[in-house]
């Protein structure tokens, strides 16, 4: 074995055994030297807590999503053009709803300000007059009471705490907040925005598909839903998805799901949902299908109306799909099933997940459940929440909306390639 050499900076050794001598000191004096600066930095945070905080409320990584980048508004245009823009619509509701409070007028004018004005310039001028003629009162007041006033320390002014010693401000909430949808949409699509109904699901395939065990799962998934094979015969008629769509809106069915098969392999491959009777049509690209059964550690369905959540959809588009998924589910869900599901958008990538919750005792070795300010939550100090997923877990991505159904009926959206050339600009 070679022995290890202490090669001065800059000089690279001509003998391969030394300079991989010589690579492994460096590498071991830098690693020592961070490992003692940790444990440094460790030392003195634990007696300074402090510390901790200040380098954490630094050390904010710079991801994708928090250089996210958003849309003028201004020089968008009008707002019915504005389904293909990146506009945050929470943020732009809370700046005009702070532009319309102060731009409403104050119910004082005219002569009631006028006159409310001069009784305040009165009232001045009197309270003038009375400190100038009790200044003599007050310095011997001062003179004979001087002991009991130099006992009462004067007042500071309140010092704006530090960054580091300020409590951490609450984290901003993900859920999306159907309320907040622009009234471009609530009148472009009126059926979809009405006021929500019990949802009655219809789930078939393409043509010649082989994916009946798929779309079964997806009967679990969606309540009050039913799946109807497409014929396949050699002979028999192929319905089209007008067709469907018409036999399904007759027998009072609100919604018609098509699950997609992909062409070069057996699996699902996108999602077609119609909402009846007349659109509008939204197409997904689906990937990453896995079955609850492959799942390690995974849960039975047990037919409960999960609860669902729909997180990060910002955007007038997000908002549209968010309603959309919304019509899927009826609006009372069946808390003793404890079934959750959840759509969580993020880089235009919509990951749907199926929980089971419960609630259980904290183990000795956890953690208790505290707040932003770093205090321990009361009445959950020995409760943890477990999680099961149930399945399917698989991933969606929007391709197109159109406005009634299929092609021929128009665009309202349409993803292209180009569109992620940017990427900090999201769609939804």
């Amino acid at each position: 074995m070679a022995k290890s050499s202490n090669v001065p900076a800059g000089i690279k050794p001509r003998n391969k055994l030394r300079r991989q001598a010589a690579w492994l000191s460096i590498k071991k004096a830098k690693e020592s030297s961070q490992r003692d600066e940790r444990h440094r930095r460790k030392r003195n945070e634990a007696s300074d807590p402090s510390l901790r905080e200040a380098r954490l409320s630094q050390n904010i990584p710079a991801t994708i999503d928090s250089k996210r980048t958003w849309d003028d508004t201004a020089a968008a245009g009008d707002e019915e053009e504005w389904l293909g823009l990146a506009v945050d619509v929470e943020r732009l509701a809370k700046r005009r709803k702070l532009e319309q409070e102060a731009a409403e007028p104050s119910d004082e004018d005219g002569v009631l300000a006028q006159l409310k004005k001069r009784d305040e310039e009165e009232n001045v001028e009197d309270d003038e007059d009375d400190d100038a003629d009790s200044m003599l009162e007050s310095e011997s007041e001062g003179e004979d009471g001087g002991s009991e006033s130099g006992s009462e320390t004067p007042s500071k002014p309140k010092r704006k705490p530090d960054a580091a010693t300020r409590a951490p401000s609450p984290p901003m909430s993900t859920a999306t907040n159907l309320e907040l949808s622009p009234e471009f949409l609530k009148q472009k699509f009126p059926s979809l925005f009405e006021t929500p109904k019990e949802p009655k699901i219809l789930i078939t395939t393409s043509l010649n598909s082989t994916l009946h065990t798929e779309a079964e799962i997806l009967t679990s998934l969606f309540p009050n839903s039913t799946y109807i094979r497409r014929s396949s015969h050699a002979h028999g008629h192929k319905y089209s998805v007008r067709e469907i769509a018409k036999f399904a809106s007759n027998r009072e069915y609100t919604t018609l799901v098509i699950l997609m098969e992909d062409m070069h392999q057996k699996a699902p491959g996108g999602l077609d949902i119609v909402h009846l009777p007349s659109g509008p049509m939204f197409h997904f690209g689906v990937s990453n299908w896995i079955e609850g059964k492959k799942l390690p550690g995974h849960g039975n369905s047990t037919g409960h109306i999960p609860e669902l959540i729909l997180n990060q959809f910002r955007t007038p588009l997000g908002m549209l799909t968010a309603k959309l998924f919304q019509s899927l589910y009826p609006p009372q869900p069946q808390h003793e099933g404890r079934t959750v599901v959840t759509l969580h958008n993020q880089r235009d990538y919509i990951f749907v997940r199926r929980h089971r919750y419960v609630f259980r005792d904290k183990r000795a070795t956890e953690k208790s459940i505290v707040d932003t300010a770093g205090k321990r939550v009361k009445g959950v100090e020995d409760i943890r929440v477990g999680l099961q997923e149930i399945g399917p877990r698989f991933t969606l991505k929007l391709r197109r909306i159109d406005r009634g159904i299929q092609w021929k009926s128009g665009q309202e959206w349409t993803w292209k390639g180009k569109m992620e050339k940017q990427r900090t600009r999201f769609a939804m």
